[in-house]
């Protein structure tokens, strides 16, 4: 009988989830808080859930895996060293999972993302190895999630058990992990750019299976950047079993209410691109405009508990964000409004200018002007503009008063992070000018740049 793996694509966050089945019987790995997409392609292809697999209790996302099983009656299955605060199907290292006549499961411990960390083996004549956290392609999930006391130990479970997952499988096993896709919870920016691995290619391709234990552990180590702080509360929620979200739209508010609800300290998100929040955009709101980026570094800035209001352009853009935001744990947005910025406010509106690395190079010749970088810790180090000053954004609000005073010309790679930057700057009563530009220009229009990774 014909077996299909079915990815469920999160671009946000940088993770896939799975249906698989035979054709009536289906198993989910992982899957992601809004399982509605789940439910829908199970429904398409006429199945029944019966299995709901977690390979690890996650610290990127709110699963929905407990909903899922509670949706669809199926077994639910943790690790038993987890400690859960729900009815679980318990499973541990070695143990075959029978989901039907032509879908059988072993169950292989894989710590080093977690100490609890699991991988499930799809046994049969093509083999696939669903890895969650494990083995991805080109690397491998972060050890220091965690956090810093168990960061090393962690490495060095990752190291032995992605060793362990080569050794265990034939070259011709497909590699389906959950994470590893963009996001922050890989040890490399690697695995975006491609579709499909087996551990033969992992072989050929990844330093876990080619470097020594040591240098494998010193490079991870070493390669270790921020990552979002909401990841804080994500262990926490899923270990108490999330319930299934409510995607009913937000109220709708007029522009009295949202200036009542800035007043009152709430944060509204523009979730337009920076070049239209630029042109023209309600004062005190931040732009964290809606593309691949946008849970991560909403998630990132916003201080939890904090109620969020989203402007958008359309209904429909709000209902994407209100999406995007359940996945990683908030819940419901206090308010909404969609349409003309004109519409979201009784005053004026106002803008921000923007900017070339070529007008930067200009303007210094002419006057003095702070430059704010607000990239994160890696990219600053491999190269900078020598004089500006650095505050990855997501300590932005932090450090507010660590930036000069005078105009701050912003930028980080490519101006979407100092889009977010500028907003929080003029919000503050700052004059900021948004670099929207990328960094590769800062050379080729005579800047000066200096870091590791800048020849002499």
């Amino acid at each position: 009988m014909t077996v299909s793996i079915i990815p469920v694509e999160t671009p946000s966050l940088g993770d896939r989830s799975y249906l698989v089945h035979d054709g009536r019987v289906a198993f989910v790995v992982d899957p992601q808080r809004d399982i509605d997409r789940i439910l829908a392609l199970a429904e398409r292809a006429g199945v029944t859930i019966t299995h709901v697999l977690e390979t690890h209790i996650h610290n990127d996302y709110v699963t929905g895996g407990y909903a899922l099983a509670r949706r669809t009656g199926a077994q639910y299955l943790v690790n038993a060293d987890d400690e859960v605060s729900f009815e679980r199907t318990p499973v541990a290292d070695g143990d075959v999972v029978d989901v039907s006549p032509s879908l059988h499961l072993r169950v292989l411990a894989t710590p080093g993302h977690t100490f609890t960390h699991l991988s499930y083996v799809l046994q049969g004549e093509s083999p696939a190895l669903f890895s969650g956290g494990s083995l991805l392609f080109g690397a491998t999930g972060r050890p220091d999630l965690l956090g810093a006391t168990s960061t090393h130990e962690l490495a060095r479970h990752q190291y032995r058990s992605a060793r362990r997952l080569a050794d265990h499988l034939p070259d011709d096993a497909r590699l389906l992990p959950t994470h590893g896709f963009g996001g922050f919870c890989a040890t490399a920016a690697t695995g975006s750019e491609i579709s499909a691995s087996t551990i033969g290619r992992e072989r050929d391709v990844n330093p876990v299976l080619s470097q020594d234990e040591e240098e494998y552990v010193a490079d991870v180590l070493a390669g270790l950047d921020a990552y979002p702080a909401y990841y804080a509360y994500m262990g926490p929620r899923n270990a108490a079993g999330p319930d299934e979200p409510d995607l009913s739209p937000p109220a709708l508010v007029d522009a009295k209410e949202l200036r009542r609800r800035l007043e009152a300290g709430e944060w509204l998100v523009d979730l337009r691109h920076r070049t239209v929040f630029a042109a023209g955009h309600v004062p005190g709101t931040y732009n964290i405009a809606l593309d691949v980026r946008f849970a991560s570094y909403l998630g990132w800035l916003l201080p939890w508990g904090t109620p969020v209001t989203l402007l958008g352009e359309s209904e429909a853009q709000v209902a994407e964000a209100q999406r995007e935001l359940v996945r990683i744990g908030i819940d419901r947005p206090a308010a909404a409004t969609s349409g003309r910025p004109e519409w979201w406010t009784e005053g004026q509106l106002v803008t921000t200018p923007r900017a070339s690395f070529a007008d930067l190079e200009r303007v210094r010749h002419h006057r003095p002007v702070v430059v704010l970088d607000v990239r994160r810790e890696k990219e600053w180090d491999r190269a900078h503009v020598d004089g500006a000053v650095h505050v990855p954004l997501h300590a932005l609000l932090a450090r507010l008063d660590d930036i000069p005073a005078g105009e701050v010309w912003v930028h980080c790679a490519s101006g979407y992070r100092a889009s977010v930057a500028a907003s929080i700057l003029t919000a503050h009563g700052r004059r900021a000018v948004l670099i929207d530009d990328s960094f590769q220009q800062a050379r080729a229009c005579g800047l000066p740049l200096v870091g590791r990774g800048v020849a002499a």
